[in-house]
C-alpha cells in the first residue's frame, strides 16, 4: 500500500528562532522598507491561517507529523512544541492542534546537525561588527549546502523508517530543504503550497530590484485557500 506525505514548506516567523529572534527581526527589518516589512508579516500570518484551515478539513487522527528542527518526540517533543506555542510560533500552534486531534509526533532531526547549523546563525547574529558578521555569514554559506543535504538525508530516513504502509503523514519543512529527493519512491508527496513559489517569494522579498506587483501576487498565492492536494 502507498505511503502518503503532505509537505508544508515553512515560512518562518521570528518566534520560531528562540533567543536570537529579536536580532534576526532587527536585521531583516533593516533591509526592507517599513511598509514592505509590515506587509511581509501580514502575509506570513495569512499563510499560516491558510495552512491551518486546510489541515482542519482533514481527519488527521493517526497521521505521523514531522517538523523541521524537531530533535525529540514523546514527552520531550511535546515540551518543545508547547514552548514554541508559548513563544508565539504559528507553526507550532498549528502543530499543537494536530496533536490535540490525534496526530502522532515523530522525532525528525539529528540533534548534532541542527546544533551545527544553529551555531552558525548565532555567530552571525552576535557578531559585534560588520566585518565579523560578514566572516560568519561566509562561513555559514560555505557550510550550508552540505549541512542541508545531511539534514535532508536524515529527515528522509526518519520518514522512511517510521511511516508504515498505508499511513499518511505531514512534514513541516523550510523551503530551502529538498527532502523529496531523498525519499523512497513508494512515498507519494503532495505539496500543500508549492515549494518553488515559497522560495521565489523569499528571493523576491530581499531582491533590491523587486517588483512590488510580482511580490504582491506571490503573497496572495501564499495566503490563498489551499487548492486540491489529492494524492
Amino acid at each position: 500500500m502507498m505511503r502518503r506525505l503532505y509537505l508544508i514548506p515553512i515560512i518562518h516567523m521570528s518566534a520560531d528562532m528562540g533567543s536570537i529572534a529579536p536580532t534576526l527581526d532587527q536585521l531583516a527589518s533593516a533591509k526592507l522598507r517599513p511598509e514592505v516589512w509590515q506587509k511581509h508579516k501580514e502575509i506570513v500570518a495569512g499563510f499560516w491561517d491558510s495552512i491551518s484551515r486546510f489541515l482542519d478539513s482533514l481527519n488527521v487522527s493517526g497521521f505521523k507529523v514531522y517538523q523541521d528542527g524537531l530533535v525529540a518526540d514523546e514527552m520531550e517533543g511535546l515540551r518543545i512544541v508547547t514552548e514554541g506555542i508559548n513563544q508565539g510560533s504559528k507553526n507550532y500552534e498549528v502543530l499543537g492542534k494536530l496533536l490535540e486531534r490525534g496526530a502522532v509526533l515523530v522525532k525528525t532531526e539529528d540533534p548534532s546537525l541542527v546544533k551545527q547549523e544553529y551555531s552558525y546563525i548565532v555567530k552571525m547574529t552576535r557578531s559585534k561588527s560588520l566585518k565579523e558578521r560578514g566572516v560568519a555569514a561566509l562561513r555559514y554559506k560555505l557550510a550550508q549546502s552540505k549541512l542541508l543535504k545531511q539534514r535532508d538525508d536524515f529527515i528522509a530516513g526518519r520518514i522512511a523508517e517510521s511511516l508504515d504502509e498505508g499511513e499518511t503523514s505531514i512534514l513541516f519543512i523550510g523551503a530551502s530543504h529538498n527532502v523529496i529527493l531523498s525519499l523512497p519512491p513508494d512515498i507519494k508527496v503532495a505539496q500543500v503550497k508549492e515549494v518553488a513559489k515559497v522560495k521565489e517569494y523569499h528571493r523576491a522579498l530581499v531582491n533590491k530590484r523587486r517588483y512590488d506587483q510580482y511580490l504582491q501576487r506571490l503573497g496572495e498565492y501564499l495566503m490563498s485557500p489551499v487548492s486540491d492536494t489529492s494524492f
